[in-house]
């Protein structure tokens, strides 16, 4: 049974509930819980809901795109090669093959937000581990861990993801597993400084005190009470990671032809740019505006997240 929500009642949760979530005097709600409130934060952010849509859209689009593209995407036409967007045949033209636009476009979706969101959620579960056992274990553990993990810091994201591809070779495999070694080190980092300050908290010392192995405590305590603020920061590597990955396709380290890849569709159609710039901008403008979207949706969550006495 629920209670009417009065002024005293706003500290339900710990203080979880705020001004702005309070509701009319007499009206019933009831307990959601850390992320039910989170989840209702989120909500009502109409930038972050904006952001949601659209990465939404996309990845509905990407996993349609073989059976609601208007034209073959990778079937070409010397004779209608480069058209402009409006066209009665191709609403977006054609590239430098006279392969429909738009349909590569869709297609090229699927391979883009792949390879950019494959490589965080791997970091996410290798660097979430290296970083919670560093920071609850301490010690030389901790030291060795994260030297370790600094040495990878002395190069720049661009310039180790470009070494690693280069040595590993071109191919979806290899550009995943060279950005999996860039993001591991950046995620074990929040991770370990996220759970050396609660490793001290009463309730991982009465965890101690009642018996409880390590690992659990690690698998139950910590975790629970870190995962939030890494899978926000996360989910702000998503953005990076698809902008490496088209990167890396751009430069030939990356996906081969004739896939369709927006890094690489770029890479085909830089040749065109003066004479159809618009065509040749718009898998760079595909890119600019998914990246946005997960900024904008990471930050969105994150305000969610800030718990407000």
């Amino acid at each position: 049974m629920t209670a009417p929500v009065t002024a005293a009642s706003m500290a339900l949760d710990g203080g979880l509930l705020t001004a702005d979530d309070a509701a009319p005097e007499g009206a019933f709600v009831s307990s959601r819980g850390f992320w039910g409130h989170v989840g209702h934060r989120l909500v009502r952010d109409p930038v972050a809901m904006g952001a949601g849509a659209v990465i939404l859209l996309v990845v509905i689009v990407a996993i349609l795109a073989p059976w609601i593209t208007p034209m073959d995407p990778y079937k070409g036409s010397m004779l209608r090669r480069l058209k402009h967007v409006g066209d009665a045949t191709y609403w977006l033209g054609s590239d430098e093959l006279g392969r429909d636009m738009i349909s590569r476009l869709m297609l090229g979706a699927r391979l883009s937000l792949f390879i950019g969101v494959t490589p965080v959620l791997i970091a996410f579960v290798i660097g979430s581990g290296i970083g919670v056992l560093a920071g609850y274990v301490g010690g030389w553990t901790n030291t060795i861990l994260m030297r370790t993990i600094d040495v990878f810091f002395a190069f720049p994201s661009v310039l180790l993801a470009i070494a690693l591809s280069g040595a590993l070779g071109a191919g979806i495999f290899n550009s995943i597993v060279s950005l999996t070694f860039v993001f591991v080190p950046q995620i074990a980092r929040v991770a370990e400084s996220v759970t050396t300050g609660i490793r001290r908290r009463d309730y991982i010392d009465a965890a101690k005190l009642s018996g409880a192995s390590a690992l659990t405590i690690m698998r139950v305590q910590v975790l629970g009470n870190v995962v939030g603020p890494i899978f926000v920061y996360s989910t702000s590597l998503i953005s990076v990671s698809m902008i490496l990955a088209s990167g890396l396709s751009f430069l030939g380290l990356g996906v081969r032809p004739p896939e369709p890849e927006w890094g690489l569709m770029l890479n085909t159609l830089r040749t065109a740019i003066y004479v159809n710039p618009v065509v040749a901008a718009l898998p760079g403008v595909c890119i600019f505006v998914v990246s946005i979207a997960f900024n904008l949706f990471s930050d969105g969550l994150r305000a969610a997240m800030e718990i407000r006495q």
